[in-house]
């Protein structure tokens, strides 16, 4: 088998609790021919300068601010490309690569060509299924997991393993996004230029998925999901999706008047005026 050279990205934020679990799995993957790439979000923590110390023989990138997401990856991408890298595989920091999870992927990517972007199967660390496929649900304006390996419409940015083709015909992230649905528009984005989506049933990562207690969720999902609807929409899908933003923004504003200090529907309220969703928001 021949080893085509592959970037594994982990793009850390705060992840003190995480990390080196990841780091772990990456140290002793014994694909042979990988570069491990950390890429800090100026973290708050010692997370960065503890990994950094303990493994060495990765590399270690600090960003000057938190750029989010696509902005974070993208740096080391970027980096990974001028590397002349055939795969980049972008993996959470909350992440733990399985046993033979990279060779999994690498030689199935190897023998189908026509397929830019893969994913594993995830679990989380109940040990349940996280992910194995993905569908976008224009009815209630959102992305969902769906038990479906063989009809995913996007893949998760949480285990995304993407061929260097993919980059030059469509680019990188797309930075409009700070956190969450970058990875749907990346896959949509490939898919349009005639890349396929496949997941990969023998190979496994396990998340422990730490943005569950990020307080700002709610207000990334919302907003990113607004920004993602509206690219991606054509003419008839955009008045649906402006009179359901309308409905939802109602609903909203009525439950606010209900209880004024929920601070989850604050958010909400904001990510919608952020969006450009302006009705109802003075």
């Amino acid at each position: 088998m021949k080893f085509p050279k592959v970037f594994v990205i982990i793009l850390n934020y705060n992840g003190k609790k995480v990390l080196r679990n990841c780091l772990d799995s990456l140290y002793w993957d014994d694909y042979p021919n990988k570069e491990v790439v950390v890429v800090d979000n100026a973290s708050e923590d010692d997370s960065f300068d503890k990994m950094r110390f303990i493994f060495s023989k990765f590399n270690f990138i600090k960003n000057d601010k938190n750029l989010g997401f696509a902005a974070g990856n993208n740096v080391a991408i970027k980096w990974a490309l001028e590397k002349m890298a055939d795969y980049v595989l972008l993996l959470n920091n909350d992440a733990v690569l399985g046993e033979d999870a990279l060779k999994i992927m690498i030689e199935e990517a190897e023998k189908d060509k026509e397929v830019g972007i893969f994913s594993p199967i995830i679990y989380d660390k109940k040990g349940q299924i996280w992910f194995s496929g993905g569908k976008i649900n224009w009815l209630k304006m959102r992305a969902e997991h769906q038990n479906d390996i063989k009809k995913t419409e996007f893949i998760t940015g949480c285990a995304m393993l993407i061929r260097k083709e993919v980059f030059k015909k469509i680019g990188l992230l797309d930075e409009k996004f700070f956190l969450y649905y970058e990875d749907a528009d990346f896959s949509y984005r490939a898919k349009r230029v005639g890349f396929g989506l496949r997941i990969l049933k023998d190979a496994r990562v396990d998340h422990w998925e730490e943005s569950r207690s990020n307080p700002q969720k709610n207000y990334y999902l919302v907003l990113s999901g607004i920004r993602f609807f509206r690219k991606n929409a054509g003419f008839w899908k955009r008045f649906y999706l402006e009179v359901y933003l309308l409905g939802r923004k109602i609903k909203n504003y009525i439950d606010l008047r209900k209880n004024p200090v929920d601070e989850n529907k604050q958010l909400v309220r904001r990510a919608y005026r952020d969006a450009g969703f302006l009705i109802l928001t003075k």
